[in-house]
């Protein structure tokens, strides 16, 4: 572990010195809202962003990917991004959610695909500055982070204090140059902003610990709640779409004009989409909206959870209730409804 404080200034030449080393993806604004892209001067980076548009997994899962190119009858090339990048800006609700995916990813069958990209990455996570309208981290545990990332960055005011926790971090942080040790006071402040944002990042309350999830949906399988939100759904799967832990996909043969060659494609899906669960026959078992709207929540609450040891997949980042149009997609909102009515034992 490597400690440092950067005033603003070295900060600002610390980032100028990693866009020396190759390619650096950040946060930077587009309009009025920010999202994560490739950054190109330090000037643009945007660690005061409230929530980015889409999640950082993107970068490991792309939305559109390709595994492998063939020739019919012949051969074929699986295909692997192996070009080395940082990543800065991750939230910590969005790093547990890629811990989360790198779990996922990681066990039965490895996805080489995914984690060839995780193995790539330099992750510079930041401490929230500006908590989101929707944002309810606090009650999913999720508004700080202690591992996945190789450096955090915490803003105490008059500079950024810098863990590095990897060797890849600790090979970062050396670049800057400019900066000092960090003294107790500054250790005092972080702890200050992680106290801080451990309570405020909540604007959508959760009337139950997290982990009480499973148990809570164990009894709400034949509530009216899954028909009553699902009368409204568009299944547009924006939910899913801007979900940080979904990673849901469909793979796809793509044969050029020629009938001889072609590619094999992962495409992210979602299982709120008309025609998710179809499968040989024209059979689809979800094919009633409302049973693929009660999948999502109990994914994220009851199934996924059972995979990974108990975390919950949702990390209240709430992207969702952001994108969703007829305002149906709350998570919080439905499990409080749940614990009103059914309670938790």
């Amino acid at each position: 572990m490597n400690l440092k404080k950067l005033s603003k200034n070295a900060f600002m030449n610390f980032i100028n010195e990693l866009l020396l080393t190759g390619r650096v993806e950040a946060v930077q604004a587009k309009g009025d809202k920010f999202d994560f892209g490739p950054l190109e001067s330090a000037k643009d980076l945007r660690l005061d962003y409230d929530v980015t548009l889409l999640p950082p997994k993107k970068y490991f899962q792309p939305p559109v990917e390709t595994l492998l190119t063939y020739e019919v009858g012949k051969t074929y090339k699986s295909h692997y991004d192996n070009e080395k990048f940082i990543l800065i800006g991750v939230h910590p609700y969005d790093m547990i959610a890629i811990n989360q995916m790198d779990r996922l990813f990681s066990q039965d069958n490895y996805d080489s695909h995914y984690m060839t990209r995780r193995n790539n990455a330099t992750i510079i996570a930041c401490d929230v500055e500006t908590p989101s309208e929707n944002v309810f981290a606090s009650s999913m545990g999720t508004a700080t982070v202690k591992e996945g990332y190789d450096i955090l960055l915490t803003n105490i005011g008059d500079g950024y204090v810098a863990e590095a926790v990897t060797d890849k971090g600790q090979a970062l942080l050396l670049k800057a140059n400019k900066s000092v040790e960090i003294s107790e006071e500054d250790l005092g402040k972080r702890q200050q902003v992680w106290n801080k944002n451990q309570e405020i990042l909540n604007n959508h309350p959760l009337k139950c610990k997290a982990l009480d999830l499973p148990k809570l949906l164990e009894k709400a399988y034949d509530h009216p709640v899954w028909e009553e939100k699902a009368k409204t759904c568009f299944s547009c799967g924006s939910c899913n779409q801007v979900c940080p832990t979904c990673y849901c996909f469909n793979v796809q043969d793509d044969v050029n004009w020629n009938m001889k060659t072609g590619k094999r494609q992962r495409v992210w899906d979602g299982c709120l989409l008309t025609g998710f669960t179809k499968v040989a026959g024209g059979h689809e078992f979800r094919a009633n909206r409302a049973d693929r709207f009660r999948h999502r929540l109990y994914r994220k609450a009851k199934y996924v959870p059972a995979k990974i040891g108990g975390e919950i997949a949702c990390v209240g980042c709430g992207r969702c209730i952001d994108a969703c149009l007829p305002d149906i997609a709350n998570p919080v909102n439905i499990y409080n409804r749940l614990i009103e009515d059914i309670g938790i034992d």
